[in-house]
Order: structure tokens, then sequence, then C-alpha cells
């Protein structure tokens, strides 16, 4: 563990700042606290010292400060505990206090004693170091002694092409021995050069108000970025106020000015409709407030310009394969990487190390390498494509990847060429379900259901399968998983885990999806978002489409802007588009017979009014329908009788659902729909459903009391529903319920009487769930429960349960995400 790492500050900031409010507070704790306190604002500074220093410590040194890091995290967990203790409850503070005791000496011994002899110890190191470096600048002028005199001086002028020597010198001596490694996912990468030089270009620079990194696909651009906005310089610079917004080649530009001017004025909410003061951002604001606004992955100054608000005060950070001099005050072109990070890059994909590790055939592997051209991405991907196969599949790529470059070729062309030999691994169902994230748009993140299902529905597997595909693709560095703290958990829910994908990947698999002529292609796809469909689609609709997936990206479409087109073989549409009106399904739906999984995504800022629902009847196969930010139909009048699973989310739903009749829906899931104010009771005459969740429903105040009618239910997720007061009783009549979530319900004031009936419980989830106070005694007959998740305050209540149901095991929620992983995983 480097000492960067260990005293990143942030443990000591906060515990500080627990410190100063609980000394405001009136307990046993008060006095000590304070002694406490004055010994840590004493250790803050060298803290922060030692923070920037960027130096690694001695072995045993860093054991010491391992240590003090542990009591540090105590600590903060300590006063955390403290401050969440009703002022009754004395005994408690009293224990408490004493811990806090013990601390303060733990703390005051480390000041007194190892701390001064690390000081001492530092001290003598800068000394020898001083010499050391004396000695090599002493050197070095000699060198440029001899170099200035084998030189001409002037004949270039003040930055020709003859005076770029010394710069090159001067990076070269800045480089030597000073490189930051990232570590993300596992893999290593140089970024010491440009973090240095983009940070020259933003720190008190206030001619550069926009600046530029610019580099190929694959170069690491985008990773270089991200680094600057986690860097603690950097952060404390601009205050926190640091804005990431990805543009991509299909951007909504107003809803990016929108979130840009947002932010600038402080999080003030604009609705989609807001005309944007334009004056005021450009002349009349005066603000010394440090922005800094990031947009990565800018493809046209069409699309740059209008982003760009002039505001004292504000910075950009404009991150492109492309360069705009008309608008950038300076640019730094990526370098890729030197030959040893190259190496190093791939073996820790390959190798899980740093090294070629002495089995491998080494040369084999340095040809490798070097066929990848430096490029960060391809290192990535190739490495994990290689990782655990035999030599001959090692040789056969060296062979593909030395053909893989032509003379004419573009950058763009010769990497995908190269990245298409990290797919020949893969089995033949795990290569189709990368080619078909190409269905989805640039930047976006993909929710784990939508994939899954669409594989399910398509590859003819199961949902293990499709997330043990989705994890291969992940270890193969060909798409990322994003995760919070539940993953891993059986019960997860659509919004836990997604998935994103680099745009050269996503090109990848784009590329090799259009092979062949547009009628025959197993996937049609629009590669970004057009104001209409593609002209190649128009002239080949006077023959059926054979494709199986289809991905439509628009923006508002109606009546006029589709043409017919057949589909005998399509199982999967998608519906990609950004519209804060009226979006009219397209006509031909009506001639795809096989639908079995449709998905409608809307990226606009507000809900889209759906029309042409009239098609609906005669898709009789649909499976799985997914809406996102839309305006719902009355779905009663929807015939959808082979329907398993309805996903709404963020939409206005009122009273669609009014009535519904789906007999063979085994999973329901609404989220973020805020004006549903009770769940319809035709729900509960659903017979197969399985999965009910209605989460971050605000305005959720009354369920069914014919709840208990859903025999079939075996996970009802409730979270994030504040105005919900009760239960229905009848929820005790769910004999197959495993799993119950009512976290952040935080007026459900009781669990219902009969709760012990519950005969196949095993979860319950209730985080920030204040309100209730007691539990039935009828819950120590719930003889399958095994996890129970609350805040520390209310566990007691599950002691006497825990003595008669001895695997019972009670989670106390601080707010620490760790444990709640732990959990997760474990169960």
């Amino acid at each position: 563990m480097a000492v960067t790492d260990f005293f990143v500050g942030e443990i000591t900031t906060e515990l500080l700042k627990n410190l100063i409010a609980l000394s405001r507070k009136s307990c046993n704790s008060r006095g000590i606290a304070e002694e406490l306190k004055t010994s840590v604002e004493q250790l803050l500074p060298i803290i922060q010292e030692i923070k920037y220093s960027g130096v690694e410590l001695p072995a045993e040194r860093q054991f010491q400060l391992d240590r003090m890091s542990e009591v540090l995290q105590k600590g903060l967990e300590l006063v955390q505990k403290i401050l969440a203790t009703p002022r009754w409850n004395f005994y408690r503070h009293v224990r408490l206090a004493k811990k806090m005791e013990a601390l303060e000496k733990t703390v005051s011994r480390f000041l007194q004693g190892p701390l001064q002899l690390h000081i001492l110890a530092d001290v003598h190191h800068v000394r020898e170091g001083m010499d050391q470096r004396f000695d090599r600048l002493d050197w070095s002028n000699r060198m440029l002694e001899q170099r200035l005199g084998t030189l001409k001086i002037g004949t270039c002028g003040g930055g020709g092409v003859g005076s770029g020597w010394m710069e090159e010198a001067v990076r070269r001596v800045e480089e030597e021995g000073q490189m930051k490694w990232e570590v993300s996912s596992s893999v290593v990468l140089g970024l010491g050069v440009g973090m240095k030089t983009v940070k020259g270009m933003i720190f008190g620079r206030e001619d550069l108000r926009v600046v530029g990194i610019c580099g190929i696909g694959g170069s690491g651009k985008t990773t270089l970025a991200r680094e600057l906005c986690k860097d603690d310089q950097v952060r404390s610079y601009f205050s926190e106020r640091i804005l990431f917004l990805t543009v991509s080649q299909s951007p909504d530009v107003n809803q990016l000015k929108a979130k840009i001017v947002q932010f600038i004025m402080g999080n003030q909410i604009l609705s989609p409709n807001s005309v944007l003061p334009q004056w005021n951002l450009q002349y009349e604001w005066i603000t010394t407030t440090k922005t800094l606004v990031v947009l990565d992955d800018v493809w046209s100054l069409a699309v740059l310009e209008p982003l760009l608000f002039k505001i004292p005060g504000c910075k950009f950070l404009v991150v492109s394969r492309f360069k705009f001099p008309n608008v950038l005050d300076a640019t730094y072109d990526v370098e890729l990487l030197r030959e040893e990070e190259a190496l190093s890059l791939f073996c820790h994909s390959a190798f899980g190390q740093k090294s070629i590790p002495p089995a491998a055939d080494k040369n084999l592997v340095k040809q490798i390498v070097n066929e990848c051209k430096r490029l960060p991405l391809a290192l990535k991907v190739i490495g994990a494509s290689l990782k655990d196969q035999p030599e001959l599949c090692w040789a056969n790529a060296r062979s593909k990847l030395s053909k893989g470059e032509a003379f004419c070729e573009s950058h763009e062309n010769n990497l995908l060429k190269r990245m298409a030999t990290s797919l020949d691994c893969l089995s033949k169902n795990v290569k189709s379900c990368f080619l078909d994230l190409g269905a989805f748009p640039e930047d976006k993140k993909i929710p784990l259901d939508v994939l899954t299902n669409m594989w399910v529905e398509i590859h003819g597997i199961d949902e293990e399968e499709a997330f043990a595909i989705l994890v291969e693709l992940s270890n193969k560095n060909l798409l990322t998983l994003v995760k919070d703290a539940r993953v891993g958990d059986i019960y997860s829910s659509c919004y836990d885990i997604s998935v994103t994908q680099h745009d050269v990947l996503r090109d990848l698999a784009l590329h090799l999806s259009n092979d062949g002529s547009v009628n025959e292609r197993s996937r049609l796809l629009m590669p970004r978002r057009e104001t209409e469909l593609p002209r190649e689609w128009e002239r080949g609709s006077d023959q059926p489409f054979h494709a199986k997936i289809v991905s439509v990206h628009t923006g508002e479409m109606k009546e006029m802007d589709w043409f017919q087109m057949e589909f005998p073989k399509c199982e999967v549409l998608i519906l990609n588009f950004s519209s804060a009106d009226e979006y009219l399904m397209p006509p031909f739906i009506a001639n795809m017979p096989k639908l079995r999984a449709l998905i409608i995504m809307n990226y606009s800022t507000s809900n889209a009014i759906l029309g042409g629902f009239s098609v609906f009847p005669n898709l009789s196969n649909l499976r799985s329908l997914w809406l996102e930010k839309v305006s719902v139909p009355r779905l009663s009048t929807i015939p959808l009788k082979n329907l398993r699973k309805i996903y709404i989310i963020r939409c206005k739903i009122s009273n669609s659902l009014d009535q519904s009749a789906f007999p063979r829906l085994t999973e329901l899931t609404i989220d973020h729909c805020n004006d549903l104010f009770q769940l319809p009771s035709c729900i509960c005459a659903m017979p197969s459903l399985k999965n009910l969740s209605v989460t971050n429903c605000h305005s959720l105040c009354h369920l069914p009391a014919d709840l208990g009618k859903l025999q079939s239910l075996q996970i009802l997720r409730l979270c994030a529903c504040p105005a919900l007061q009760t239960l229905p009783g009848s929820i005790c009549e769910l004999l197959r319920l495993k799993y119950m979530d009512i976290s952040q319900c935080v007026n459900l004031r009781c669990f219902p009487m009969d709760i012990g009936k519950l005969a196949s419980l095993e979860k319950i989830d209730m985080r920030e769930c204040s309100q209730i106070s007691n539990l039935p005694k009828s819950a120590a007959a719930l003889q399958s429960l095994r996890r129970v998740v609350c805040d520390e305050d209310i566990s007691w209540m599950w002691r006497d349960a825990e003595k008669a149901l001895p695997e019972l095991h009670v989670i106390e929620n601080w707010g620490s995400s760790q444990d709640q992983k732990q959990m997760s995983l474990d169960y």
C-alpha cells in the first residue's frame, strides 16, 4: 500500500469534521473529542504534505503508517456511532466515551513518538537526495554546454524546428523517474507526462480558457481526462467544481447546454424548454469561482462552439480525436506509450503481472506487443483475449496482427482489424453477444436487464448463462460493468448493474455487423442518431430484411418519416430516440411476426408521447417490453397474452395499468414514476407474477389490499417510496415470497402483525426505515429468514428473533457500502 493511497486525506479530514460537530454536541464525549480534534489538527498538515510528495516509504515505516490508518478509520466509525446516538442514551454515551479516550491516547502516542522519527528520517533523506541532485545537475550543465557548442542558435526563430530540442531535453529530464501509474480495473498505464502538461495548461494561465486533449482512438484520451478530474491538485484548485460530460457523435446540444448552465448557476433546476440566458452568460456574469467543464468525445466544431460559454473563472477541457484550432487556446497531443510501458500494460492484461513470466515465449510476446502499436486499448483487449490461451493461439494472433496493416489504411480501420483478433478465442454465442452491443447508442449506460433479456430471447439461453457471458466479456476488457454496492445479490434490481463500452469497441461491433448486403445482415443497426432512416435501408425496402436485431436511432418521428419494411425474422427491436414531444411508433412493427423483445428508450430530458400503438395486436409472440421516459398508453387495450416482462422506467404512468390483463407476466418493474399514487388492483390478478419491483416512486402511498393473491410472487421490492406508510395485511399470505426490500421507505411505520406466516422469506432489506419501532412477535416464526439489513439504531428489535432463529444474521447499516457489498456477495 503506497503512502499516497494511505494518506489520501479523506479519512482524517472526515474524522476532523465529525469531531468538530461532535464537540458542539452535549454528551460525555465532548471534552475528549476536543482533545482528539486538537491532535488531528496537528496531524492534518503533515498528512497533506506527505500526500502530495509521491514518495514511496520503506516497508517498516509504511507498516506503522498503515496501522495508524486503521486507527483513524476506527475513529471515524466511532464518531459516526456517537453522532447517531440519541441524547437520552446515557449508558451508550459513557461506553463510547471510553473508546474515544483510548483513541485519543493512541493518536497522541503516534504524534509524540513514531511521527517524530519519521520527520528526522525524512530530513536525512532530503539532505542525501539534494547532494545527488546537485551532482546530476552539474553533469547536466556540462552536457548542455557541449551540446550548445555544436548548435547554431537562432536559425529557426523562437519556435521553429531547430529549437524543439531544448523542450524535448527538459521534458525527458522531468519525465525521468517521474511516472504516474493509474490503477483502474487492474490495469496499469503511464500517465505522468500528460497529467503534468495539461495541469500546466489549466493552472494559472488565464489566457487559456479552452484547452484540448487530442489523440487517436484508443490512445487513452478519456482515461487521462478522468484521472485529471480525480487528481487532488485539480480538485483543490477548482474547489471540487468539476463537471464531466460525454458529448458523443449524436448529442442533444440543448440538453448539454442546460446541464452546463445548471452546474455553473449552482445546480438551479432548468426545465427542458428554458431559454438559456446567453447574453448574461457571456458578458454580465461576474464571478471569481473557478470551474472546470470537461467535454469528452467531441466530434464536430458545430457541436462544440455552442457549449463554450464565456464566463469568468470557467475553463473548458475538450477531449477529441480532432483538433479545433479556431476555438482551442492550447492542445495536448496524447503520446503513445513507450515500449516498456506498452509491454507492462500488455503483461498486466495477459498474465496479471507487469513483466513477461519465465515460462512464456518472450520473443512471441514482444512481437504481439509491437503489433499493437503502443495503443493502450489494443494492448488491454488483445492481452486479455490471449490470457490462459495455448501458444498456438498466440502464434495465430501474431500472424493475423502482422497482416492487418495496409499502406493506405486509416488508423481507425487498422485499429479495428487488430482489435478483431481479440474475438477469435470467443465462443460463437459470446461473440454474437458482443456484436449485439452495437445496437445501443454510444457513451450510454445499458441497464443489465435490457441486455440479458435480449440475449435470452434471441440466443436461446437462460438468464444465468447471459450473466456469465457478460462477466466473460468484462474480464476480456470488451465492456465495462458499472456496479453499486448490491452487485452479486441474486435479488439485484434493473439499475444495480449497467454496461458501458469504449467507442472503439462499439465501432468494432458495428464494423463486423455491417458486412454483407443490407438485406442479408443479421443485425440492422444505425451507428448514430440521425433525423431520418438511412437511405441504404430505403433502397433495400423492396426486398425483405433478414435481420434478427433491428436498432433505430432518431429524433422525433412522425408518420411521414417512416417507410414500409418487411422483417420476417426480426426478434428484437430497439427504438432509441430523443424527443420531448411526440414519437410515432414505426408502422413496420406490424411486419415483425416473430418479435419477442421491444425496447423503447427516450434520451430526452422530458417524456415523449407514444403514438401508433395500433400495431400491437399483431405482436402475439412479444415476451419482453421496456419503456423508458415516455408517457405510457393504456395497456389494457393491447392484447399481449404472451408477455412475460414489463419494465416502466422514468415514465408518466398515470392510469395506464388499470384493468390490464397479462396472464403470463412473471416480472413487473416500475422505477422513478412520480405520478404513480397507487398500485392498481388489476396487478393482483396476474397469477404468474414472480417479481414485483416498484422503486423510487415518491408519490406511491397505497398498495392494493389483495396483494396476497399473488401466490407465485418471490421478490417484492418497494425501495425508496417515501409516501408509503403501511403494508397491506394480505402480504402475509405470500407464501413463496423470498425477498422483501422496503429500504428508504422513511415513513413506513410497521410490519403486518402476521409476518411470521411468510414461511419462505429469506432476506429483508429495511435500511433507513426509522419509523419502524417494533417487530411483531410472529417474526420469530420466520424459519427461512437468513439476512436482515437495517440501521444500527433499530437492529435491537431483531435480538429476540435472532435467539429463536440461530441462522439469522442481522447486518447493521452505518452508511458504509463495504459491509453491504460483502453481505451481498456472501449471500
